[in-house]
């Protein structure tokens, strides 16, 4: 990918929930919520504290990360649909 984020912001690729309930039941495009998990695809190399050293990030590019429905913006690159937020956007690491 060409897309290199700066400081502690994060490319995250949004990985699609199931299209049916447990009961067997298809849920619309209209009605589905937002998936909140996702991979990410890129990484900065994180903030500057005000002495200008680079706090190292907590995630890195092939995480599985949760966050929340509305962080973040929303765009494409290389034809490939990202959300870009910032670290802190993110809630924790699926492992």
């Amino acid at each position: 990918m060409g897309f290199t984020p700066l400081h502690n912001n994060v490319a995250v690729e949004r990985l699609d929930k199931a299209e049916k309930t447990a009961g067997g039941i298809i849920i619309p495009d209209t009605a589905q919520e937002r998936p909140t998990e996702g991979r990410v695809v890129a990484a900065g190399p994180g903030a500057r504290s005000k002495g200008g050293k680079t706090q190292k990030m907590d995630v890195k590019v092939g995480d599985r990360v949760v966050f929340s429905a509305y962080a973040g913006t929303e765009t494409t690159i290389d034809g490939d649909e990202l959300v870009i937020m910032t670290e802190s956007d993110i809630m924790g690491i699926i492992e």
